[in-house]
């Protein structure tokens, strides 16, 4: 099992999000904690290099993804990012 840490920043922010995507953070999170860092059952994962990974949330005219960082040293996810597609840290 995996520690993920939500930054400030992301909790805030996904406090203004639409509920479909509010429920999908919740959703990523937990199978985060469950199954670690590689998230293939969400649509579009993938590493963005380092320790850094991303999946879609939400996909459609209005796209949103999120973000995270892995620390394997102390089996930690950062959550490091969630909201829309064009804003995106890669």
């Amino acid at each position: 099992m995996w520690t993920v840490k939500v930054h400030r920043k992301v909790a805030k922010k996904s406090k203004t999000l639409p509920i479909p995507v509010q429920k999908a953070i919740e959703k990523l999170i937990f199978d985060l904690k469950i199954g670690g860092i590689v998230a293939q059952n969400w649509p579009n994962y993938g590493k963005l290099g380092g320790n850094k990974h991303h999946c879609h949330l939400k996909k459609g005219k209005t796209t949103y993804v999120a973000v995270w960082l892995e620390v394997r040293e102390t089996k930690t996810i950062e959550v490091t990012y969630v909201g829309t597609h064009e804003n995106a840290p890669y």
